[in-house]
């Protein structure tokens, strides 16, 4: 089936300190959200049992913390996180956030919160 989605028309949730996110495609085998992240904002570490994931950054610049690692990703790039990975995206600068989170399968409920913080020794870009 065909689907047009319009952008503005979607389920919306809010989470963390003023981030929020719309559901563009949501099936079990397939995930994609567009998410917002204001400045300063951040979310908890974790990883997914199941699910991997590609952050494609729409504006703005989002730090991650991979495994212990920090990788700055620009406007136009993305990231690919395998399942199992203890990672966790930052807005560090003065603009919002604005990605595309797509995860195959569905990481709803596939989700592990991390209650400690991983210390970085080296920030990559």
């Amino acid at each position: 089936m065909i689907t047009k989605i319009p952008g503005s028309n979607t389920e919306h949730y809010k989470w963390g300190n003023g981030c929020e996110g719309w559901h563009l495609l949501k099936t079990d085998s397939l995930n994609m959200i567009k998410e917002r992240m204001p400045p300063g904002t951040s979310e908890q570490l974790h990883y997914h049992v199941y699910a991997q994931q590609v952050f494609y950054i729409l504006s703005g610049k989002a730090t991650f913390e991979l495994d212990g690692e920090l990788i700055d990703v620009n406007k136009d790039e993305s990231l690919v996180i395998p399942k199992g990975v203890k990672h966790k995206v930052a807005n560090e600068e003065k603009e919002d956030l604005i990605f595309l989170l797509i995860s195959e399968p569905r990481a709803q409920n596939d989700r592990m919160n991390l209650l400690f913080k991983i210390k970085s020794g080296q920030h990559l870009r």
